[in-house]
């Protein structure tokens, strides 16, 4: 086309658009004048339809020419309204002629309220139909609706306000006074309407500057109320003015929560911190608990009880030893921190200060008397008192509320035997600890490179008695753990530098690298490898034991290859090693370096072995080897336990006996005379090291590592699998167990984990659906849903991505499925399916996973790609066929048209990535709970979407962007709100996205239609 063609075009086009505009004008003109000449004429109401109606072609609509408008501006002329000309307008409001926004919108310019005939009609003519206010039509007339509303609602105020003004004035009042009744009335009555509230508040989301207009005017109503002289008016005043306030917070008033005296999912979700993640960060603690919080609406007081329940409940049941440190470390020194991190959320409860929650907690605590007592005789102390001075320091308890609680509590009699009178509590001793922790780091940063004895010293008082457990724990719960490990990684480098040394630093050397070594080994085995291999090593060089852990150290679940290149270093070092081992009387020191003899150590160990199975060497010379190696560095004979681990996997039962016997000599202690400083503190981190790396091996064949000594725990929580059971129903009675009971145990926790890693996420998953499935009963299927949701904690992010993209679908899509659907079960698996992709979703996008998370092996899902396209530039063929809105074109002409098109969904709109997994399966998920509603089949399935969208409703967090409810196609809306019990404007402005122009519409649409 050139470009005379394109100039004339759009000449005609703008001449076009010219003849129309006057067109309207001409209309609007003549329209005018045939009111006027029907009042002249005295026509009757139905005669001035039926004249107009033919005297005015077809096309244009009644709204358009402003007929409501124009009518009113003829009534209002004179002092009091022109009764033909009103006359006409309720029969055109009657029967349809005018929209009810066109008539709102023309009430709204009437500014004269001092004409009171006047603005008592109008306030008749609203009466007319205010109170069935509605909306068949498009989306634009629905959102003009809005518009007219909210204006109306300022003309209301205004009202008030300028009758509230001249009641200062002196003189006869009556008169004012009823026309402020009178616009108060309809005021109230307007906004008494969820309805009418929900239509205004989109319309204030869509214009704020005409929601400044209601405040102001709000505020004037405001200062006007003292002269008000009718109390009873002045007190509906402010109760409709409430009524306009509580607009824009309309949606975060959620109704009363059901009052229960326990809370399941508290108490487990704290069991399962405590137990397994005493190392995880403070805040996404904080933030997984005040989504449990948020979801079931726990009054904040009865919340922080739970969590005190919890804690005491896990330092009472927690086997001896480590894990005991543990308990108390995260009760004293972890919650403390999560308790003041929660002080800076906004709790629910109006008017009630966090402060006050706490002490009603622990007013509830004191009265559970059998349970102080009980963790009192564990800790042999008064817990709740050291509890109540942690809280007190921190600012989470008034100094007078600190002492009122103390005094409350009635101390059972402790058993003060000659056992535990010398026993220092755990509690002080952890409290203590956190201190210690700063100060040793503090220490180990110093240069000790021209002194380092002094630094031997602080060591090896870390190894004493229980030392080291306390400040492991006390560095796990207060987050110092990394910093820890990573100090102590710098400090096995350390010896690598040799310059000319004599005996006595050649001693210091070894004791530095073995003691570091073995600390680091101790950390791994208590807290988990990903405390050190989370963050990589801050230089570019990765240091020897970060290597060394990951390719050497046997741990659960972790598969090593004793013939990987790491076992093998250069044949002339094994060999120099190997004859030292064999024809020394002792191992020296000087001048060697102690990481390279630790990667050949294993090499040294197979040309050892291979020797004494061909006979070459005897026991006795062997032995004498194992001593050599275990005698001066412990360090040694832990690289050597093992490779050997490594190697008794691969043999089969009958090979295994010389290479089980190496082990026991190499684990049995070696009491020399020559041996090293702190020999026997050693020694026993030594022992405990080997033994959890040698429990698998040494069950596999039923025998014993050493025999039992008396008051020698066991391992805790290894092997926890029946032997001669299968999975599955291991499984189903532990979940029924625990269902009896009401809570999870540690026990219980770890069992949980070790089902999930043999069987996987999807058979984890999918029986304990089925356990869900099974409850009939109200309670017990809403007690399975909290219990089930703490235990789905152990990898949240896998079990949500199992639950909401394959088991759910399998569910809704096999009609022989729909039976398991009914309710209650039903209800309570759409319960636990909502509660699972709100708190996946919200961790998932602040990026906070645990490391017991991390740490699991990942598994494939579904791709979703045919359902939902990675190019997102156009909607899916699927969101298309499910497009039922005859007004919204499916085709989409151009991009501008994109924004406006129902068949999408907010995501979309927001570009979400919809290359991430959780993503792609909430969106699948949401386009088959719209096909399912869309389908003309009703049942126990369409039930389940009903409680699935209620759920969301009552859980979401209200004014963020960011929830799951973005997923769902716009078109849905218009299929939820036939469901009778999702149809309510509450639940429209829930699930839709009001920050978008679209959501606004269909929001709009949905609401003025009910």
């Amino acid at each position: 086309m050139n470009t005379e063609s394109v100039t004339k075009l759009t000449n005609e086009r703008c001449r076009s658009c010219c003849e129309k505009t006057t067109d309207v004008r001409m209309k609007v003109v003549n329209l005018k004048q045939a009111i006027l000449q029907a009042w002249k004429e005295r026509w009757s109401d139905y005669q001035w339809a039926i004249n107009i109606k033919k005297n005015f072609p077809k096309g244009a609509t009644w709204d358009y020419l402003n007929l409501a408008e124009a009518l009113m501006e003829q009534a209002m002329i004179g002092p009091s309204p022109n009764p033909l000309i009103l006359s006409y307008l309720k029969y055109a409001i009657s029967s349809q002629m005018v929209s009810y926004s066109s008539v709102l919108t023309a009430i709204s310019k009437f500014e004269d309220f001092s004409r009171e005939l006047c603005v008592k009609s109008l306030l008749d003519i609203m009466d007319m139909f205010c109170h069935r206010l509605s909306c068949h039509g498009k989306a634009e007339e629905c959102i003009g609706l809005c518009r007219a509303l909210l204006a109306v609602v300022v003309w209301l105020l205004q009202g008030c306000g300028w009758y509230c003004d001249k009641l200062r004035e002196p003189g006869p009042t009556a008169s004012t006074e009823a026309s402020l009744r009178a616009c108060q009335e309809r005021l109230h009555s307007l906004m008494n309407c969820t309805k009418n509230r929900a239509l205004v508040h989109i319309a204030r989301l869509e214009d704020q500057g005409s929601w400044n207009s209601v405040e102001q005017a709000v505020l004037k109503v405001t200062d006007g109320l003292s002269v008000v002289p009718n109390q009873t008016l002045r007190t509906k005043l402010e109760e409709s003015l409430s009524l306009v306030k509580g607009i824009p917070v309309m949606l975060s008033v959620q109704c009363e929560a059901p009052l229960h005296a326990s809370f399941p999912s508290v108490h487990a979700f704290i069991m399962l911190e405590g137990t397994m993640n005493l190392t995880g960060e403070t805040q996404p603690l904080v933030e997984q608990l005040m989504m449990i919080k948020r979801m079931q609406r726990i009054p904040a007081s009865l919340f922080v009880l739970e969590i005190w329940k919890a804690c005491f409940t896990g330092l009472i049941e927690s086997p001896e030893g480590t894990e005991e440190l543990k308990w108390t470390a995260f009760t004293f020194l972890k919650i403390p921190q999560v308790l003041l991190r929660l002080k800076k959320y906004p709790q629910s409860e109006k008017g009630q200060d966090f402060m006050d929650d706490v002490n009603i907690a622990f007013q509830y605590l004191l009265k559970l008397t059998p349970l102080l007592d009980k963790a009192d005789q564990r800790c042999n102390c008064d817990c709740l008192s050291m509890l109540l001075q942690e809280c007190n320091k921190l600012g989470l308890l008034s100094d007078t509320n600190t002492a009122s609680l103390t005094s409350k509590r009635e101390l059972a009699p402790r058993l003060k035997t000659a056992e535990n009178a010398n026993i220092q509590p755990n509690p002080g001793l952890i409290l203590r600890a956190e201190p210690t922790v700063t100060n040793i780091l503090k220490t180990v940063d110093a240069d000790h490179s021209k002194s380092p004895e002094g630094l031997l010293g602080v060591l090896g008082h870390m190894l004493s008695g229980k030392s080291l457990d306390l400040l492991l724990a006390a560095a796990a719960a207060t987050g110092k753990l990394k910093s820890f490990a990573r100090k102590f990684i710098k400090l096995n480098e350390f010896p690598k530098h040799i310059s000319g040394e004599g005996s006595k630093s050649a001693s210091v050397r070894a004791l530095l690298f073995d003691i570091s070594f073995l600390m680091l080994c101790h950390v791994v085995q208590t807290y988990g490898s990903e405390v050190i291999l989370s963050d990589p090593s801050p230089s570019g060089e990765t240091p020897f034991f970060e290597t060394w852990l990951q390719t050497c150290m046997p741990e659960e679940g972790k598969t090593l290859n004793p013939d990987h290149p790491c076992f093998r270093p250069e044949p002339g070092k094994v060999e120099s090693l190997v004859t030292l081992l064999n024809n020394s009387s002792e191992m020296k020191l000087i001048q060697v370096k102690w990481h390279e003899i630790c990667l050949s150590i294993p090499a040294a160990i197979l040309e050892v072995l291979n020797a004494w199975e061909n006979g070459v060497l005897s026991v006795e010379a062997v032995q004498k080897i194992t001593d050599n190696i275990k005698g001066k560095v412990c360090s040694m004979a832990i690289c050597a336990v093992a490779w050997l681990v490594a190697h008794v996997r691969m043999l089969g039962r009958d090979e295994r006996e010389k290479p089980q016997t190496m082990i026991r000599q190499l684990v049995t202690p070696h009491y020399g005379e020559n041996t090293l400083q702190f020999y026997n503190e050693r020694v026993i981190i030594m022992s405990s090291i080997m033994e959890h790396m040698c429990a698998d091996v040494f069950q596999q064949t039923a025998t014993t590592l050493r025999p039992p000594m008396e008051g020698q725990e066991p391992i805790p929580y290894r092997n926890l699998l029946p032997s001669k059971e299968p999975i599955h129903t291991a499984l189903s009675k532990q979940f029924q167990t625990v269902l009896r009971k009401g809570w999870v145990d540690s026990r219980a926790l770890h069992l949980f984990e070790s089902l999930l890693n043999m069987g996987g996420v999807f058979w984890f998953t999918n029986n304990l659906v089925k356990e869900l499935l099974k409850e009939t009963r109200q309670e017990w299927a809403n007690r399975a849903v909290e219990l089930l949701y703490s235990i789905f904690c152990l990898d949240t992010q896998q079990i949500t991505l199992t639950l909401l993209g394959t088991i759910l679908p399998n569910l809704l899509t096999d009609a022989a499925h729909w039976h398991s659907l009914a309710d209650p079960p039903g209800k309570a698996l759409a319960k636990l399916s909502v509660w699972c992709a709100l708190s996946s979703y919200s961790s998932h996008h602040k990026g906070q996973f645990s490391a017991r998370q991390r740490k699991r092996q990942r598994e494939d899902i579904e791709d979703y790609n045919s359902l939902f396209p990675l190019d997102d530039t156009q909607p899916s063929k699927l969101m298309r066929l499910l497009s039922s809105n005859e007004d919204e074109p499916v085709a989409l002409s151009s991009p501008g048209d994109r924004s406006m098109s129902s068949s999408l969904s907010a995501s979309q709109l927001h570009t979400v990535n919809m290359r991430d997994p959780l993503n792609r399966v909430l969106a699948n998920l949401f386009l088959l709970i719209s096909s399912i509603l869309g389908s003309k089949m009703a049942g126990p399935h369409t039930q389940f979407v009903q409680s699935f969208m209620e759920e969301c409703v009552e859980c979401q967090e209200q004014g963020s962007r960011g929830n799951i409810l973005q997923f769902m196609p716009f078109t849905m809306v218009s299929e939820l709100v036939k469901l009778p019990a999702l149809a309510k404007p509450r639940v429209v402005l829930a699930i839709t996205d009001l920050t978008l122009p679209l959501g606004r519409r269909v929001a709009a649409k949905a609401i003025a239609a009910l």
